[in-house]
Formats: C-alpha cells, structure tokens, sequence
C-alpha cells in the first residue's frame, strides 16, 4: 500500500537537538560504533542489494524509554509474522541512498505501515548500512525521537498484524532474553516481550544498542528458543 507522505519532497534533517538525557548514550553510540560491531553482514563490495531503511524510534511511555515495533502480517511471503522495525525499501522519490533518501523512506514507511505522524518525529542518527542476506536488503537503520507521540495502528491488515511498543526496560530484563536457535544452525539473540518473539535483524540491532549504549544487564545464553523452517 503505497500513498503520498508528507515527508516526500520536503527536507527531513538530524538534529540532536534539545533531546532527552537518557538518549545521551544511544547519541553515543551512533557517534562511534563501526559496522562489524553491529553486524558480520555487510553490504556486498560491489553495490548489489536492494537499498532499504528502518526506522528505530524511541519514545517516552508510561513505563520510561520504549520502541516502536510493528508485527508483519502472517500471510506475507517474507518474514511473515514477525515483529520487525517499520521500514522498506526506498521509492525513487525518496532520494538518493547516500543523501536523504534512508531518512526520507523510514517516516514515509514508518508512516504507511503505523499511521505515525512524521512531524512528531525527530530524526537524530543514522547507523552504519547493514545486509540481510536471506532477502538481499541493504538497511539503513535510522534513529529517531517521538517528540510529539501520535496515535499508531495498523493501516493495511494485509501488511501489518499489530503495531505496539516495548518498555526498554523488558528488552534489557534477564528474563526476557534468550538465543534463537534456526534449524540452519543460524543462532542470535532473541527478546521474549508483549506476547512476541522478536529475533533476527530486528533483535540483532537491538541487542547491540542496548550493549554499547551499556544499558544491558548480564542474561542466560544458554536459554534457548527454537525456531521453525518457515521462519
């Protein structure tokens, strides 16, 4: 489902602005982190991918910090059913991968799959580009704060089976963590929060702002949590 965004065409710019104290060290770690701490899946040398961005937005809940996740619809070919960043690929209208354009695509997704208002949202760091290889995206992964929460749902039940937030502070609970384990033999870390499973590149992303932004508390890695060939 595609429709126009505001965000399309306009200037959409980082700030760091005026945020809240407790994102000091996620600011931190979009200052200094390097692509192989977030991942071993880089994008390919030569160019081949499809450019694709996600939005990682935090916000203020009841609870303190929260994220904004969004469950795919089960009926989808890819990742179906499973909880992910909002986020896709970049439309030509977007931009230029290099410029504006990750920034553009992620509010304009972000947008089209969660109803989001972008104009409550202040974007205030890229991380570097990651690849999943299994569908061959190119991700930019794009942070921002809801300064001006708005309401979110789901849009097109075709796309989205839920939309909902996640205290920061389950995601760093011992007891919500855990490793998924693929039949493949593909292991990593897995969060076990809001009746979901979020593993794969959403949690590996998470996983890894919440240890270099030392917000992670020691967990049991030996906790294991299976995973299906359909996964």
């Amino acid at each position: 489902m595609t429709h126009t965004s505001r965000t399309q065409g306009g200037a959409v710019t980082l700030s760091k602005a005026g945020l809240p104290a407790w994102l000091d060290a996620v600011v931190r770690v979009v200052e200094t982190v390097r692509p192989l701490q977030l991942s071993r899946f880089l994008p390919p040398e030569n160019g081949a991918g499809r450019q694709s961005a996600v939005l990682i937005l935090f916000g203020d809940g009841e609870r303190g910090p929260e994220l904004l996740l969004m469950e795919r619809a089960s009926s989808l070919r890819s990742h179906a059913g499973q909880p992910s960043f909002p986020g896709g690929a970049l439309d030509p209208e977007d931009g230029a991968p290099e410029g504006d354009g990750p920034l553009r695509a992620a509010l304009r997704e972000a947008e089209e799959e969660t109803g989001l208002d972008p104009s409550g949202v202040q974007l205030f760091g890229v991380l570097p580009k990651l690849y999943i290889p299994v569908s061959g995206f190119v991700v930019t992964p794009v942070l921002g704060w809801w300064r001006e929460p708005s309401p979110v749902g789901v849009v097109d039940p075709n796309e989205t089976a839920r939309v909902f937030t996640v205290p920061v502070a389950d995601l760093t609970d011992p007891a919500n963590r855990a490793t998924a384990v693929h039949p493949s033999g593909h292991r990593g870390p897995a969060f076990l929060v809001e009746s979901a499973l979020v593993w794969g590149f959403t949690a590996g992303v998470i996983d890894r702002l919440l240890h270099y932004a030392g917000w992670e508390h020691p967990w049991d890695r030996e906790k294991h949590v299976p995973l299906d060939w359909r996964s």
